[in-house]
C-alpha cells in the first residue's frame, strides 16, 4: 500500500484486463469464504450480523470498484497482480494478517456465538461495530482512489513509474490505507457480537503496525523524494502520535 503519485504510465489492455479478473475473482472468493466459515462455525443461517457485515463489504467493493475502473484500472490490476509478487518478510506479515483477519475472527466470531461465549453485546456494540467497519472501509477505499499505485504486495513499482503521493488522505499520515483495515480488524468482531474475536482482531493490528514499520522503512530508502514526504507528512498511522 505504497504511498503513490495519481496516474501511472499507461499499461497493456490485456494485461490490465488480466489483473482485473485476477482481482475481481479474489474479491468473490474472499466473500465466499468469510461467510462459510461465520455461517458454518455458528451452525446456523439466521444470524443477521453477518449478513451486515458482508453487506456493507459488497457495497464498499462495488463503490470503490466503480471509482476505479472509471478512474484507474490501473490500480485494480495492481492489486491482482500483486498477490504473486510478495516476497521475503511481507510474505509472512502479510500471511499472518490475513489469517488473522479472514480466517481466525470469522471461525472465532462464529463460534462464539453458537457457544455463547461473550453473551449479548447489546445493540450498541453490533452498531458501533458496523460503524467501524464502513469507516476502515471508507478509508482504505479512499487511499486506493488517490493512489495508482495502492498494491496488496510491498514493493517498489518501477514498472508503473511510481511516485510520491501527496493527495486524499495521504496528506494527513503516510499510510491511510493501513488505518483503514485497522478500523475493520476492531470493527468486525463488534459488529459480529463477539468479544473474544478482538483477539485476532488485535493481532491483525498489531501486524499492520508491524507491516506499515516495515514498508516505511523501505520507502524511505528506495523510493525517490519518499524523504521529502516524509518530512512533510510525519506520521506512518495517527497524527501526534506515530
Amino acid at each position: 500500500m505504497n504511498a503513490t503519485s495519481e496516474v501511472p504510465p499507461s499499461e497493456s489492455h490485456h494485461s490490465i484486463l488480466a489483473g482485473i479478473a485476477i482481482r475481481l475473482g479474489t474479491l468473490a472468493i474472499f466473500l465466499v469464504l468469510n461467510g462459510g466459515i461465520l455461517f458454518l462455525a455458528a451452525g446456523r443461517l439466521r444470524w443477521i450480523w453477518p449478513w451486515v457485515y458482508l453487506g456493507i463489504c459488497l457495497v464498499s467493493v462495488s463503490i470503490n470498484g466503480a471509482f476505479l475502473l472509471r478512474t484507474s484500472p490501473e490500480t485494480i490490476a495492481e492489486r491482482g497482480r500483486g498477490v504473486g509478487q510478495i516476497k521475503g518478510w511481507d510474505r509472512i506479515v502479510s500471511g499472518l494478517w490475513g489469517f488473522a483477519l479472514y480466517l481466525a475472527l470469522p471461525l472465532v466470531a462464529g463460534l462464539d456465538v453458537r457457544f455463547g461465549w461473550s453473551g449479548p453485546l447489546g445493540i450498541a456494540g453490533h452498531v458501533a461495530g458496523a460503524v467501524l467497519l464502513a469507516l476502515g472501509l471508507g478509508l482504505a477505499g479512499w487511499a486506493m482512489i488517490a493512489n495508482a499505485y495502492f498494491s496488496t504486495a510491498v514493493r517498489i513499482q518501477s514498472d508503473r513509474g511510481q511516485t510520491v503521493c501527496r493527495t486524499g488522505p495521504y496528506r494527513f499520515v503516510r499510510h491511510p490505507g493501513y488505518v483503514g483495515f485497522m478500523l475493520q480488524s476492531l470493527g468486525t468482531p463488534l459488529l459480529l457480537g463477539s468479544l473474544w474475536a478482538l483477539i485476532p482482531g488485535l493481532a491483525a493490528v498489531f501486524l499492520g503496525v508491524l507491516r506499515t514499520s516495515y514498508e516505511d522503512r523501505m520507502l524511505q530508502a528506495q523510493l525517490p523524494a519518499y524523504m521529502d514526504f516524509v518530512r512533510e507528512v510525519r506520521y506512518r498511522l495517527v497524527p501526534g502520535i506515530w
